[in-house]
C-alpha cells in the first residue's frame, strides 16, 4: 500500500511543499514512483516521516535529525526512550505555559489588575502593557478594533465566562481532531474553523473570511498565539491555518 504526496501531507499535518523539500534534502525519499513519476509513500516512509515530525516538534535541526535517523548504530528503543523524555518534559512546559496566560487574559478582559509576581510569571521581563500598545498601533484606527472595545465593554463577568466556556469546548474538539491526525481540509476542520470565524464575529467584530485568513496567518507565525494553540495540541496552530484557509476556499466557491 503507498501513499501520493498530497495525502500523506494530510496525514501528517505538513504541506506537500516540505515534504517535497525532504526528497531534496534527502531526509525523506519516497520508496516509490507512480508510472508517471508522482511521489509515491510506503508504510516504510510513513514510519520514517513520524520520526522526523517527532525531532522537528522538539526542535531539531533537518541535518541532525538525518544524522540520528541513518546512524547504523543507533538503538531505536533509545531513541523512543529520548523522545518520550523529551516530550513530556515539553508538554508539561508548554501546558503551564497555556494556563498562565489564560489567567493572565481572563483577568486582563475583567479588568483585574495581575500581580507583579504573575506578570513575571506570564512574560518574564517584558511589559506586558506592550501587548495592548501594540494591538492599538496595529488595529487602532479600524472599524474592526473599534467594534471590539464596543463590545467588550458591555459585557459582564457572566458573559466573559459564557464566551470562555464556548472557547474552551471548541478548543477541546479541534485539538481532539487534531491527535486523530484528520486532515485539515477536511469536512470536520473547515467546519470547525468555520465555527472559529463565527466567534469571533459574534463576541468581538465581524469577521470576514478575508480577515479570518489574515488571522490564521498570525496564529502560525507569532509565536505567542503558536504557543497558546500548540498548548491543546501540538501542531493545533498550523493545522488550523490550513483549515481557516480551505474554510476560506470552501465558501469562496
Amino acid at each position: 500500500m503507498s501513499y501520493p504526496v498530497g495525502q500523506v501531507a494530510g496525514f501528517a499535518g505538513v504541506t506537500v511543499r516540505t515534504l517535497h523539500h525532504y526528497d531534496e534534502i534527502g531526509l525523506l525519499v519516497p520508496g516509490e514512483r507512480s508510472a508517471a513519476g508522482h511521489r509515491r509513500y510506503g508504510d516504510a516512509d510513513l514510519d520514517r516521516l513520524q520520526r522526523i515530525l517527532f525531532y522537528r516538534e522538539l526542535g531539531f535541526p533537518l541535518d541532525e535529525i538525518a544524522a540520528l535517523l541513518d546512524d547504523p548504530d543507533a538503538d531505536p528503543r533509545a531513541h523512543l526512550r529520548r523522545q518520550h523524555d523529551l516530550l513530556t518534559a515539553r508538554i508539561e512546559q508548554l501546558r503551564q505555559m497555556a494556563e498562565a496566560v489564560e489567567h493572565a487574559m481572563e483577568a486582563r478582559r475583567m479588568g483585574i489588575d495581575l500581580t507583579p509576581e504573575e506578570r513575571f510569571e506570564v512574560f518574564g521581563d517584558k511589559d506586558p502593557g506592550r501587548y495592548a500598545e501594540e494591538a492599538e498601533r496595529r488595529w487602532g484606527g479600524t472599524e474592526a478594533y473599534a467594534e471590539s472595545q464596543r463590545r467588550a465593554a458591555r459585557y459582564t463577568k457572566a458573559d466573559w465566562q459564557r464566551m470562555k466556556a464556548e472557547a474552551d469546548d471548541w478548543g477541546a474538539r479541534y485539538a481532539a481532531l487534531v491527535t486523530a491526525a484528520e486532515p485539515p481540509g477536511g469536512a470536520r476542520a473547515m467546519d470547525l474553523a468555520e465555527e472559529h470565524r463565527r466567534h469571533i464575529s459574534v463576541w468581538f467584530y465581524d469577521c470576514p473570511y478575508e480577515t479570518h485568513r489574515c488571522l490564521g496567518g498570525m496564529y502560525a507565525a507569532d509565536e505567542r498565539f503558536q504557543a497558546f494553540y500548540d498548548a491543546m495540541a501540538p501542531g493545533l496552530a498550523e493545522h488550523l491555518r490550513e483549515a481557516i484557509e480551505a474554510n476560506a476556499a470552501r465558501h469562496a466557491g
